[in-house]
């Protein structure tokens, strides 16, 4: 015990400014590895690499296995390569979020168009009708990041939204009732489009499992750009919101409202800390 003690405080007699801030850089890269990495299916594969390398690291340490180490040592830089193309998506996923930091203050200041007021009480009316009837829809406005891409799959419109549009496109058994319809700048762009799936954990640890591909799809475009989805269950009609990832369910339309203008207004202090409230760090799934 003594020398323990002896050695801890040999190890802190030794930190300067330095090792402190290399201590933190080191911390902080772990920490946004693994923040970056959450509710992903590839935070289980992480798990059991970092359990697999302690182990590895035991076992050439403790015991004396000259054959095993060898192998160990031969193989560990294959696996470190291998890093990378296992932890692609993840990545990918890491450096477009960097990406979009930048445009955080530009989005903030950004102020709503009357064309986009007006869109967005017609998204509000056209929700709360869609689910009374219990019509699933999914409904994707766009931000700052175009989404060009993603209509170019569907059925160009270029009309003016209006909740009759809304309920019309997204009527049972329709040629545009499966598909997305985005919102571009007051104007319904493009219905039927065909939107990316997620490929994180949240719906599978939601007490509701019967959720489909609309709310996969919309937790997928949130995740892949800066949009807004708005997505109708046609199991039960609720109403829910997803934004980068984050998914708030069983809303109603006076609170969709508030929520779709205040990503469209710019905020002031109240309202930004009232904001992020609405989109915590973990996944609100009530």
């Amino acid at each position: 015990m003594a020398d323990f003690i002896s050695n801890l405080l040999f190890v802190f007699q030794r930190l300067n400014w330095l090792s402190v801030l290399d201590i933190l850089l080191v911390a902080g890269i772990f920490f946004g590895l693994l923040y970056s990495l959450r509710d992903t299916q590839a935070m289980s594969l992480l798990r059991g690499m970092i359990f697999l390398f302690v182990l590895l690291a035991l076992l050439t340490s403790l015991v004396a296995l000259p054959a095993f180490s060898w192998l160990i040592s031969s193989a560990l830089p294959a696996l470190l390569l291998s890093i990378p193309v296992i932890f692609a998506p993840e990545i990918r996923r890491a450096l477009e979020r960097i990406g979009r930091a930048g445009t955080l203050m530009a989005s903030s200041s950004k102020t709503a168009s009357a064309e986009t007021e007006e869109a967005i009480q017609a998204i509000v009316s056209a929700a709360a009708r869609l689910s009374a009837r219990q019509h699933g829809a999914l409904i994707i406005l766009q931000r700052l990041e175009s989404l060009e891409a993603y209509t170019e799959t569907g059925v160009r419109m270029d009309a003016r939204v209006t909740p009759e549009l809304l309920l019309q496109a997204f009527y049972p058994n329709t040629p545009l009732h499966d598909g997305a319809a985005v919102i571009a700048d007051g104007r319904l762009v493009a219905a039927a489009c065909v939107m990316p799936l997620s490929s994180s954990g949240i719906l599978n640890r939601s007490p509701e499992r019967q959720m489909g591909l609309r709310h996969r799809a919309a937790l997928g475009i949130s995740e892949a750009t800066d949009a807004v989805a708005v997505v109708i269950s046609e199991e039960t009609g609720s109403i829910s919101i997803a934004h980068s990832g984050r998914m708030i369910r069983r809303i109603d339309p006076e609170r969709l409202e508030n929520i779709l203008m205040a990503f469209y207004r710019p905020l002031n202090k109240p309202q930004r800390a009232w904001f992020q409230r609405l989109f915590p760090h973990k996944d609100e799934e009530r």
